[in-house]
């Protein structure tokens, strides 16, 4: 491998995980548990206002994963997720189901029901997106 190749894949930016999660506090947990694990997590409080986020962003990586929790996909919202994925091309989608509920059909790659720990989501986001070693770190500054 060229010292270039090298120079480019530790330089690659981190993969953009939105969340989108209505209830704050659970939201803020989820995206600081997965930018410490080296993820560019985002959140927004439903589907409508994820559909805000910029597909591209300089020196920020593509969307590659939507964390959607079921109580945010209600009638209009469930029906707008088609063109969110449309928008970010068609990234894999994580369900966090109700317990007591059956889920929606959708384009779920994976569901995890309630409860579940926040351990068990970022286990999951790995799982589905796993990071070179050099990207395996906090992305923010301590």
């Amino acid at each position: 491998m060229s010292p270039n190749t090298t120079r480019t894949v530790t330089n690659a930016p981190a993969p953009r995980v939105l969340v989108v999660m209505a209830d704050q506090w659970r939201r803020a947990l989820l995206r600081g548990a997965l930018r410490e694990a080296g993820y560019d997590a985002v959140g927004t409080r439903g589907v409508r206002e994820a559909r805000l986020v910029q597909p591209t962003l300089p020196d920020r990586g593509p969307v590659r994963l939507l964390v959607i929790d079921q109580d945010t996909i209600g009638g209009s919202e469930l029906a707008g997720l088609g063109a969110l994925r449309e928008r970010h091309r068609d990234p894999d989608v994580i369900l966090l189901a109700r317990a007591t509920m059956k889920p929606p059909d959708g384009p779920w790659r994976r569901v995890l029901r309630r409860p579940m720990s926040v351990a068990d989501l970022v286990s999951a986001v790995e799982e589905m997106i796993p990071l070179p070693p050099e990207l395996h770190h906090a992305i923010d500054p301590r």
